[in-house]
């Protein structure tokens, strides 16, 4: 007789495609089904606990099942599951927006919705470029990025984006962005060479910029790659004396992950346009948000004859669900004090993760803002064969954690709620992934 977890992975493999996954190999495995969670642990279908060292995709914030956010959608699904807010507007739609403008980085005043980090993207490249347009300047088509950035999976969001694996298949496809470099840690002369290349270019092209674009702090797709504050802070005000508009994109780094709420806190600038998704519902329901600032929000005033609106939206923009998640989170970090939580476990990582480099010799190198790390793995004599990230990824599940790999640099990203006993015991199930696969 099948079970019910047999039956399960026989009806994936028949008719389920998954992201970013070759699909041969998944159909030749033995998929792993998340039945349950609780806190920071994901429960198979057969019973088994993993630490979520990824927090669901960079997403869950307080852990699963939090009584507050939980009680919040319940609430909420008695009053209003789903209204349009194209011509309409609902309570939890507001209060949020209020909400977010009010921690958010001074001068952003308006917030749009939509419902994935790509979409938060597209929707500020299309407000930078629009807004260019109806001030008159309409020599503004370009826009710059930095080299290895990911800004989600959208054509525009692609358009933007420069890791190859990912997007350049679809070239042919998308506008031509101007791409900068960017270094692999922070400090030092790589950083201090990338910086003054990137505003060379920004001076350089800057009469035909619309905006810049930048993951502020950390690169998360790009394998945790890392900058200072001072790298995005040069180029927030050379971008200001060229005209070209500031869009962050904080989809990954923001709500709490950097041990800020937003990363460009830390830069000490306001971007003029903010997009936010992944941890803004605490990982519960897919939302997304565009913030801008009231001199981006002018630029489509005008009588409906002119047609100044934003010609963008979507059918579930606002979802008060989402909204009322989102809600919920935002009180438990201040009822839990979570960001004073995060800057400790990211002490306690720190000193961890110390350890790790000084004894595992295929560890080359780690990098960490706040609970974001990246642990590089290779030979002492060359790279490793380039499946291995995934190799210590299956190999960490039987030490009890979930994690994902970007190429051989394993990520780690947890729940922001992790205790300090969790934190060890996914660096301690990391060691013991590494040294499975490299040291069998």
């Amino acid at each position: 007789m099948t079970s019910d977890s047999e039956l399960l992975r026989t009806q994936d493999k028949q008719h389920l495609w998954h992201p970013f996954t070759p699909q041969q190999r998944w159909t030749t495995g033995t998929p792993l089904i998340i039945e349950r969670a609780r806190g920071a642990e994901l429960i198979d279908s057969d019973g088994r606990a993993y630490i979520d060292g990824v927090s669901s995709l960079w997403t869950n914030v307080h852990g699963h099942g939090h009584p507050r956010i939980d009680e919040a959608v319940r609430q909420q699904l008695d009053r209003l599951a789903h209204s349009t807010m194209l011509g309409l507007t609902h309570p939890e739609a507001i209060h949020l927006a209020t909400e977010l403008v009010s921690i958010a980085p001074e001068g952003l005043t308006r917030v749009f919705y939509s419902d994935s980090g790509s979409t938060a993207t597209d929707i500020a490249i299309k407000m930078a470029y629009q807004a260019q347009q109806q001030r008159g300047e309409t020599q503004r088509t370009r826009f710059m990025t930095l080299q290895d950035a990911y800004h989600g999976d959208t054509l525009g969001a692609v358009s933007v984006g420069g890791i190859k694996t990912f997007h350049e298949l679809f070239r042919p496809l998308l506008f031509d962005a101007i791409i900068a470099p960017a270094p692999l840690s922070p400090g030092g002369d790589e950083e201090e060479e990338a910086l003054n290349t990137a505003l060379q270019m920004i001076y350089r092209h800057g009469a035909e910029l619309a905006g810049i674009i930048v993951e502020p702090l950390v690169q998360g797709a790009a394998g945790m790659k890392m900058h200072s504050w001072r790298f995005i802070q040069r180029l927030v005000d050379a971008a200001r004396e060229v005209g070209a508009l500031v869009v962050a994109d904080e989809v990954a780094v923001g709500f709490g992950r950097t041990g800020s709420m937003f990363a460009m806190e830390q830069v000490g600038r306001a971007p003029d346009l903010l997009c936010l998704a992944k941890g803004i519902s605490g990982g519960y329901l897919p939302l997304a948000a565009t913030l801008a600032s009231e001199a981006v929000y002018e630029a489509f005033l005008g009588a409906p004859s002119e047609n100044r609106q934003f010609f963008h939206g979507h059918t579930y923009t606002g979802n008060p669900l989402a909204c009322a998640a989102a809600r919920a989170s935002l009180r438990v970090f201040d009822e839990e004090r979570t960001l004073e939580h995060v800057r400790r476990l990211s002490v306690h990582f720190a000193s961890a993760l110390d350890a790790l480099l000084g004894e595992v010799q295929w560890v080359t190198a780690v990098r960490q803002c706040g609970v974001m790390i990246g642990i590089d793995i290779a030979y002492p004599d060359g790279p490793a064969p380039p499946d291995c990230g995934h190799r210590i990824a299956m190999a960490c599940r039987n030490h009890g954690a979930i994690i994902r790999p970007l190429g051989n640099t394993i990520v780690l990203n947890p729940p922001l709620s992790l205790t300090l006993e969790e934190a060890e015991r996914l660096v301690s199930a990391t060691r013991s992934g590494i040294l499975e696969v490299m040291n069998p």
